[in-house]
């Protein structure tokens, strides 16, 4: 998901990948901790919301990943 956007809502890639908002943002830690993420908040809505956004670092690591992927599979 994050790999055909700038940045993403926490509820939309929530639902995208049918997970728990609780193992969502302990995902997405991770992910921000090893600075392939970053997260951003900001009124929506009336609301607070949460986005996520792959970093330069993780769009390469992401990139690779599904090119090794791809070596793999054939």
């Amino acid at each position: 998901m994050l790999d055909t956007v700038d940045k993403v809502e926490f509820a939309l890639l929530r639902d995208g990948l049918g997970v728990s908002e609780s193992v969502l943002s302990k995902q997405v830690k991770a992910l921000e901790d090893a600075g392939y993420v970053k997260v951003s908040k900001g009124a929506r809505e009336g609301r607070v919301r949460s986005w996520a956004a792959f970093t330069k670092a993780g769009k390469k690591a992401y990139r690779d990943h599904v090119a090794a992927l791809r070596a793999i599979v054939g």
